[in-house]
């Protein structure tokens, strides 16, 4: 029922064709894997359960019919027109829940008693079965199910829920509470898979002709016995469970990735990376499937769905391909878990737990991406128990993070909820006027002149959402007005700003922080610094400023959007987008990331059409016109009726016209948002952010103006930088110092770099260059402390005769090349034990030191250098053979006496 949400709720544009919807029968395709309905475990167990499915409805609208009808033509349907007997046919009715203070629906019992069904076969359920909620508020209501008996009378009832008839007259609100709603609703769904097992005679969907080919394919493919139906403990090993995850899990995943959806790391797409690991666990562990099985099975599901959903026939080389890269991926992680695992296992105890942080690294919120009831049966079949305690708190620390992480909320507005646009339609109210928004022109200075709007305040609200006469001083408000110019944010542009002021008293500002869209009516919220009243004259004016910059980056995402297909390919698909005065935010379907290459031509092309300062059309059309325009951009979403369309460079009527195939040559698209009326004024348009939201969406961000040609500056001037990095370099360090430096200078290049403002294509070519510098640089850097090192290690021979024991100290410029003058020495003398300190400036001292290979087992590496560090007041670090630290002293020589003396004691 989501598309019909907005219904529901009250919120449907009046203009669109929903609005005007009163029946309505539809078939859908469902994914119920994830949220308040979530069948995604019980997939597999049972013979009924789907993660994907095909949902028949029919619904009515604002009580254009309501209980008996729905019944009486559910009855009518299952029994005279499909001919299921009626024998087989049992119902069910809500029985009350005194809690909530709601009564038995004894109406609807009545209804089917009186359609002839015995009574014997009529049942009352509670809430849990009967009461049907889209969440934790919203619409609800009692509902009614037809339930089908497989038994057919031959012992007990085997009876399957086959349709369940929802009356939504309930609104769940934010405390708890139940009120009824303005309108009562009808919302009824039948899976199709179950009707098709009653019409086909079937015991289970798995058993009809939607899931036999699979089935088929399935054994095929696999070194396993044919399906046999089993559930429970009939089922030895699993194996008929596993063909059923397999069978619909393979569906689910071609329906979601035709529909632009792919497995990834959050929302959505985490869910299909789950349902996709867990068809790879079924068919490699249980199945015995050979690599790539799964992607095998794609051609069988476009087979049995494609005629009905033609979008999987379009994209079926695409999905197999993916399937199987991640069944691929999956599989190399589960045998590197493996590994880990064991590894592991070898240095705990008998009685110790498996460390949470192993065990979160392996899991899909980690590194491998394995499903963590995975990793713990890998643990119990070697007989360890994890660290469950430690597993929580990990995943409280990542909730926290990714919480601090995510991108700010924005704060909820005031808002008319169902009950008060309920009152507004049943006192006849008129949705808002907002046309003025549109009354801006163009000045022969180059600059825009907005029109001021004159309303009559219609209704006020209080911060709750309570309807009110009139509102005092310093009180946050909402305004529902005639007609306003303010822009209320919808389509992706930000809402405007501004302020208002009464008639007669323009000295006093209220002012208005945002405009929302609520079923048609425009709520300001705003602050009066006076008392307002229903009834009052008002002058509004929108912030200038803030609206220039809404148009400026709106036109420039519509330039934007035809760059990215112009340069990627007339497919390339918006999948949505924000803008606000300081940047617009663009999310784009591609298979791979953009090259820098492409993000520059995507530059190139945007500022070309800048360039030519191209007049922006706008004009509202019969949405009927724009149905068949080859081009035309538009989202999957309901648009009013008529439809605004904004086309650059050609007028609206050319564009439209499907012999010109203007919209294949230019930005042509339906948009309700307030544009510049030439290009020019966009002055350039930087993308200076490209990042992966899920496998197949590219989000870009970008800049506009002044703020595009800073970021071009700024890259300059980083770019020069490395420039002269790259001349440094090439130039050869004659010291470890220099070459130190320079060093650094790279690594601060590189985080500069990363987080500046600047083009993207830009940035990906810059921190390629930097980090080949920064591996040439720490290639000199080793060449050269190499060299000290072998210095120095002549040195230190020739002062020391051959012997268990060198204790000396020797200048260093860092710890790195102290280290390696300590290894070169034990290369040269192996059965020798040595320990180095390099005075440093400010009284700092380094410390390495290395135990010969033949010395006693209590004679360690760490323990040597922390004996000496911690006489000088630092601290060491190492392991049995090699250890290294820090301290500070001026007495080198007793330092030097600490190491020899333990050094002694021990060998």
């Amino acid at each position: 029922m989501n598309q019909f949400k907005p219904i529901f709720l009250g919120t449907v544009d009046p203009r669109s064709e929903m609005a005007g919807f009163r029946r309505v029968a539809n078939s859908q395709k469902c994914v119920r894997a994830g949220g308040h309905h979530n069948d995604l475990e019980d997939v597999g167990r049972d013979l009924s359960h789907h993660t994907f499915f095909e949902m028949l409805g029919n619904w009515a609208f604002g009580g254009e019919y309501f209980k008996e009808e729905a019944c009486s033509m559910a009855w009518e349907l299952l029994t005279q027109v499909y001919r299921i007997p009626e024998e087989r046919l049992w119902v069910s009715y809500f029985d009350g829940d005194p809690k909530a203070g709601l009564d038995p629906d004894l109406e609807t019992r009545d209804i089917w008693l009186s359609l002839g069904v015995p009574a014997s076969r009529v049942l009352s359920y509670g809430p849990q079965e009967n009461f049907w909620e889209m969440g934790d508020t919203g619409p609800c209501g009692p509902c009614t199910e037809i339930h089908y008996d497989l038994a057919g009378g031959v012992g007990a009832p085997q009876l399957v829920e086959l349709w369940n008839l929802v009356f939504m007259q309930h609104n769940r609100e934010a405390d708890g509470s139940l009120q009824p709603l303005p309108q009562r609703h009808v919302d009824t769904g039948m899976g199709l898979e179950r009707l098709v097992a009653v019409l086909q005679g079937k015991h289970s969907t798995y058993d009809t002709d939607l899931f036999s080919p699979l089935l088929s394919a399935i054994h095929q493919g696999c070194r396993v016995p044919p399906y046999l139906g089993r559930v429970g403990v009939a089922d030895e090993g699993r194996t008929d469970t596993a063909y059923r995850v397999v069978a619909d899990h393979i569906r689910t995943l071609g329906i979601c990735i035709a529909d632009g959806v792919f497995p990834g790391m959050s929302g959505a797409p985490l869910v299909l990376r789950r349902i996709l690991r867990r068809a790879v666990r079924f068919s490699t562990e249980i199945l015995k499937a050979p690599p790539g099985f799964l992607g095998s099975l794609v051609p069988v599901v476009v087979e049995t769905l494609g005629d009905a959903y033609p979008e999987l026939q379009r994209n079926s080389a695409q999905i197999a391909n993916l399937v199987s890269e991640d069944e691929a991926a999956f599989l190399a992680s589960l045998q590197r878990g493996r590994r880990i695992i064991d590894r592991t296992l070898r240095s705990l105890g008998p009685s110790d737990l498996f460390p949470a942080e192993v065990a979160w690294s392996l899991s899909l919120a980690g590194d491998l991406g394995l499903p963590l009831d995975l990793v713990e049966l890998m643990l119990e079949e070697k007989g360890v128990q994890l660290d469950s305690a430690g597993l929580e708190r990990l995943a409280r620390e990542e909730a926290q993070h990714r919480a601090q992480q995510a991108e700010p909320v924005q704060k909820q507005g005031l808002w008319l909820d169902v009950h008060a646009l309920g009152e507004l339609q049943r006192r006849g109210v008129p949705p808002t006027d907002d046309s003025p928004k549109y009354d801006y022109s163009l000045q022969p200075n180059g600059g825009y002149e907005f029109g001021t709007c004159e309303a009559q305040v219609l209704q006020l609200y209080t911060e709750d959402g309570t309807a009110v006469a009139s509102v005092g001083k310093g009180q946050r408000c909402g305004l529902l007005l005639d007609k306003t110019n303010f822009y209320a944010e919808q389509g992706g542009q930000a809402s405007d700003r501004g302020y208002l002021v009464r008639a007669g008293q323009e000295d006093v500002l209220f002012p208005v922080a945002r405009a929302q869209v609520c079923g048609g009516f425009i709520l300001h919220e705003a602050v009066a610094p006076e008392c307002l009243q229903i009834g009052d004259q008002v002058q509004l004016h929108v912030d200038k400023a803030w609206r220039l910059g809404c148009m400026e980056k709106h036109t420039a995402t519509h330039l934007l959007n035809w760059a990215l297909r112009q340069t990627l390919g007339p497919g390339t698909e918006q999948q949505g987008s924000h803008l606000n005065p300081e940047r617009l935010r663009f999310d784009v379907a591609t298979q791979t990331p953009l090259t820098p290459e492409q993000l520059r031509a995507v530059e190139n092309t945007v500022q070309e059409a800048v360039g030519q300062d191209k007049t922006v059309y706008m004009e509202e059309v019969a949405l009927a016109l724009t149905a068949q325009v080859p081009g035309l951009r538009s989202l999957d979403e309901v648009y009013p009726d008529p439809v605004r369309v904004v086309s650059v460079g050609v007028p609206v009527a050319h564009a439209l016209d499907p012999a010109s195939q203007a919209a294949l040559q230019t930005s042509v698209e339906l948009c309700c948002g307030t544009h510049l009326l030439c290009t020019g004024a966009v002055g350039d348009l930087v993308i200076i952010g490209e990042r992966q939201l899920s496998k197949g969406t590219t989000r870009l961000l970008a800049v506009t103006g002044e703020q595009a040609q800073q970021a071009r500056e700024l890259g300059q001037s980083l770019a020069q930088e490395v420039k002269a990095a790259t001349e440094r370099l090439s130039q050869g360090s004659r010291d470890g110092v220099e070459a130190h430096r320079l060093s650094k200078d790279i690594g601060r290049l590189i985080e500069a770099v990363d987080t500046s403002v600047m083009p993207q294509w830009q940035r990906r070519e810059l921190l390629a260059t930097l980090k080949m510098l920064q591996r040439r640089a720490n290639t000199a850097i080793r060449k050269l402390e190499m060299g000290q090192a072998a210095k120095k290690t002549q040195e230190l021979l020739e002062r020391h005769s051959k012997g268990p024991l060198i204790v000396d100290t020797v200048s260093a410029e860092s710890l790195s090349v102290l280290v390696k003058v300590v290894r070169q020495l034990c290369e040269q003398a192996p059965n020798t034990s040595v320990l180095l300190l390099s005075p440093q400036p400010v009284g700092k001292v380094l410390c390495a030191c290395r135990v010969a290979q033949g010395a006693t087992p209590t004679f360690t590496a760490e323990a040597w250098a922390l004996a000496v560090c911690s006489h000088m007041g630092g601290k060491a670090w190492g392991s049995r053979v090699v250890a290294q630290g820090t301290g500070s002293t001026a007495d080198l020589d007793a330092a030097l006496s600490t190491a020899r003396a333990y050094a002694l004691n021990q060998l």
